[in-house]
């Protein structure tokens, strides 16, 4: 037997590979966690390979361990999406080599019944007579989300049998819905009515962009569909679970989702790195824009995903495409390309994150003619299908089980008494009727409080949490949705 003379308190070193298997992720992940500041590294004898304290790894290892499921929150348990840190699938397929071969319609199929299969969508000729007719009055300045929550709610009027929430009743709705809410958006650019290998991305192309497309944008477009189809419980999808739960018909689901969607930090974080392009293009300087963004203090937007340390495979993937596509609408194609090249690498060398599927997001729409909000429509209608493959899920579960308990911090009313401690999220048994009550003394000024005493009472907030089946299901507390979780 081999003995260890080190001393006791000598830390033992690990290899990159050591190190990358212990935490279930490839080698260069390892490195991007050292070119952030979050792992440290030392050199061998030689320099030439990274050496790791197993106490670092240790610790590195525990902070990254997400907390399971609150006492008395709801698990999601999903079979849909699967993040590993690295890579993205659906239903076990790698996303991105389903954006590169299926059709979206495809990759729609799959989520819904877990077969992958072209499936059209299905045309209502009346729907969208109708949804066209709602949206007209709209004004000029209307974004086209906005046209589309208008369609969704007109589809649904129209539906009298859409509380049918049977999985071939809800299959059928969506791809009559998704038809819907293409093709009534108003026209920009020429048809082209030749039979597409990609019928959703062929309809949608000519209502963002007056640009005729080659065969080699509408392949990106279908690509961009793919990729943003679903993302696990993103804000927007966990709305549209919420409402599922609660049995609301497939058209509000959806309504739920494009409501999330609105927010500036969720669908129009596209638009805002979009600007930025524009504006590095307009002036030449690429590193010039991101000064006087951080300047600013607006930050330099499309750049890191908390969820792929290593980079987003969905932008890397969009990013390869754009060379294929012919420059449209922001200047000669070689100084739009490389005016988008030398920003992301001004960018990633300096800060080490790599761009995520805002930035490229935004550099697909820049390249192809389209305006600064695009990119959020190219989402809305993507995220549908998503939207619906969770609503498919949760019309399966228990209904109603998304209700957390609040923690109310206001004054008690006139002659209430205050319960026993609870443990927090637990409803009482008082007869006052509050649920997990506590109090804190200095919350309002004293003389303002029903108790006389300057302390409020405060009832425990169980927010979601979100698990999943082992190797699926993250935890994550539903209030650290940011831009990048898309």
């Amino acid at each position: 037997m081999t003995e260890d003379h080190r001393p006791a308190t000598e830390d033992r070193l690990l290899t990159t590979e050591a190190v990358a298997r212990r935490l279930g992720v490839k080698k260069e992940t390892v490195y991007a966690y050292v070119s952030r500041g979050l792992l440290n590294s030392r050199r061998n004898g030689d320099g030439k390979e990274s050496l790791f304290a197993e106490s670092d790894v240790v610790t590195f290892a525990a902070g990254r361990r997400r907390p399971g499921p609150a006492p008395d929150a709801p698990a999601i348990h999903t079979g849909i999406t699967l993040i590993t840190g690295d890579a993205l699938y659906y239903r076990g397929h790698d996303v991105p080599v389903l954006a590169r071969t299926e059709s979206y319609e495809s990759v729609a199929t799959l989520l819904w019944t877990g077969e992958l299969r072209h499936a059209p969508m299905v045309p209502d000729d009346e729907l969208r007579t109708l949804a066209r007719a709602v949206t007209a009055p709209l004004p000029r300045s209307a974004r086209s989300t906005d046209r589309l929550r208008l369609i969704v709610a007109a589809a649904a009027a129209a539906d009298r049998l859409r509380f049918d929430t049977t999985p071939a009743a809800v299959v059928a709705t969506a791809r009559t819905m998704l038809d819907t809410m293409v093709a009534a958006l108003p026209v920009r650019g020429p048809e082209t009515g030749r039979p597409a290998r990609f019928p959703v991305a062929d309809a949608l192309w000519p209502r963002l962009t007056a640009v005729e497309p080659t065969p080699a944008a509408i392949d990106a477009l279908n690509a961009v569909l793919v990729l943003l189809a679903d993302h696990d419980i993103a804000a927007s999808t966990l709305a549209a679970r919420v409402a599922a739960s609660a049995r609301a018909h497939p058209y509000a689901v959806v309504g739920a989702g494009l409501a999330a969607l609105d927010g500036p930090l969720h669908g129009a974080a596209s638009g805002v790195a979009y600007e930025m392009l524009a504006d590095a293009v307009r002036s030449g300087d690429p590193v010039g824009t991101i000064s006087d963004r951080l300047r600013s203090g607006g930050g330099v937007p499309g750049f890191g995903h908390r969820l792929y340390p290593a980079g987003d495979p969905r932008a890397a993937t969009l990013l390869d495409l754009l060379p294929t596509i012919p420059d449209a609408g922001a200047g000669p194609a070689a100084h739009t390309r490389d005016i988008v090249a030398d920003l992301a690498t001004a960018v990633t060398r300096r800060s080490g994150t790599a761009p995520n599927i805002d930035f490229a997001l935004a550099a697909f729409t820049l390249l192809n003619g389209m305006d600064a909000e695009a990119g959020e429509t190219i989402f809305a209608v993507a995220r549908t299908a998503g939207w619906i493959a969770h609503a498919l899920e949760e019309y399966a579960d228990r209904p109603s089980r998304f209700r957390p308990s609040g923690r109310y911090a206001g004054r008690l009313p006139g002659g209430a008494v205050l319960p026993a401690p609870t443990r927090p999220g637990r409803v009482s048994k008082s007869s006052a009727g509050l649920r997990g009550v506590r109090t804190t003394t200095g919350g309002v000024a004293a003389g303002n409080s029903d108790r006389g005493d300057g302390s409020v009472v405060e009832v425990e907030h169980v927010g979601f949490a979100v698990g999943g089946d082992p190797g699926v299901g993250r935890g994550v507390d539903a209030g650290q949705y940011r831009r990048d979780d898309r």
